[in-house]
């Protein structure tokens, strides 16, 4: 053979070799932009562990790509920390996707860098709804605060409640599940007696349940952060002989989170709540999930956080199944516009217009079964699209 016909096809094995190796030796970096530490640090901690459990049941390899973790702490509701910490993730670290967002102004503070970079954005928890509004990278796997409140007013009108009160947190998710609750309700025929935002967080909710009290509505509708200011409704609820009353305590599922069970207690049974996943739903999906969960993570409960970080996973391996390893933002995005899977939260779609989770919504009573607290479902509302992007 002449030496530059050798030379030739060193070159062209060289150069295909180049092009072929980014996709198939190159890590898939993915940067977790999470609540590490601070008040909502056990948010991060679902969801991570929730990635961790999808990883040890089908591996850290996909499409040929090892998959990297890189996490990075956002303390809490801080959306300048958030967006400095994505932007390190892009610019130093380089990743390919993102992807955690538990809080709804850490997520809105990143979105146009998602946008600049043409970065998919996974968002593992945070729930206002317009949030896939903000970049077109963006798609999420958790929920929007409107679906859970849409399904617990049509339930409440169905079965004899014709009058509520609305307590919520002043932020972002409060106010969607204020409008969707009352729009639904009311459109039913319901009547809303009273409303009152309350600070984010209290300590304290007995001025506020007063006002609910002296109104007297055959129910409260309420949605508060998750954790220690739920523990304080349910008590003050409790203690001011609310439910003596008849008032019927109903909100979204995350008020009653398997995690936040344990605190509160007797406080919170026979809470109605609606939402899409129990630690006690009965499927198969939802059993190995249990069960890989326990394994890596013995001592805590999954929720619906942990369901989050793991059906994020199990989009961003789908997706990339699918382009044979391409997570550019454009390739990305429309493998997952359409998406299903079965969940262990029960069957899923990333609506292919607006990039939101499709999902079941489940009407739930808190009770003591075999001595421990779990949500019962008893009634469903089937593929719930986002009612907050609806005409």
């Amino acid at each position: 053979m002449k030496l530059h016909n050798i030379l030739g096809a060193a070159a062209l094995a060289a150069a295909a070799a180049a092009i072929a190796s980014p996709v198939q030796a190159k890590d898939l970096k993915i940067g977790l932009v999470l609540s590490v530490s601070g008040p909502y640090s056990d948010y991060g901690k679902q969801i991570q562990n929730g990635i961790e459990a999808y990883m040890a049941q089908h591996g850290d390899t996909v499409a040929g790509r090892k998959v990297t973790l890189i996490v990075k702490d956002d303390t809490g509701i801080a959306p300048a920390v958030a967006k400095r910490q994505a932007q390190e993730l892009l610019i130093k670290d380089k990743v390919d996707i993102l992807a955690g967002f538990d809080l709804t102004p850490n997520a809105f503070s990143v979105a146009p860098l998602a946008t600049e970079a043409k970065v998919p954005m996974i968002v593992m928890n945070a729930a206002t709804s317009s949030i896939t509004e903000k970049s077109p990278y963006i798609a999420r796997v958790s929920m929007t605060l409107p679906q859970s409140s849409w399904a617990i007013a049509q339930w409440a009108v169905k079965n004899g409640i014709h009058s509520a009160y609305i307590l919520v947190a002043d932020y972002g998710p409060g106010h969607d599940a204020q409008q969707q609750f009352k729009k639904t309700f009311t459109e039913l025929g319901g009547k809303v007696l009273g409303e009152v935002r309350t600070p984010v967080s209290t300590p304290d909710y007995a001025p506020f349940l007063q006002r609910v009290k002296d109104t007297r509505p055959d129910a409260l509708f309420f949605f508060v952060p998750p954790g220690s200011s739920m523990v304080a409704l349910a008590k003050n609820f409790r203690e001011m002989g609310l439910d003596k009353l008849g008032i019927r305590e109903m909100g979204p599922g995350d008020m009653t989170d398997e995690n936040s069970l344990p605190a509160l207690g007797d406080n919170a049974l026979g809470m109605i709540t609606a939402f899409h996943y129990s630690a006690a739903h009965d499927s198969p999906e939802n059993k190995a999930f249990v069960a890989a969960y326990a394994k890596s993570h013995p001592k805590d409960r999954p929720n619906f956080m942990a369901v989050g970080g793991y059906d994020g996973m199990q989009l961003i391996y789908k997706v990339l199944e699918k382009t044979g390893g391409d997570a550019s933002g454009d390739a990305f995005m429309a493998a997952a516009r359409g998406m299903a899977w079965e969940s262990p939260r029960g069957p899923v779609q990333i609506d292919p217009e607006t990039r939101d989770i499709i999902q079941n919504e489940y009407i739930r009573k808190l009770e003591r079964v075999d001595g421990e607290l779990q949500n019962i479902e008893f009634a469903t509302f089937e593929a719930v699209k986002d009612p907050g992007k609806q005409p």
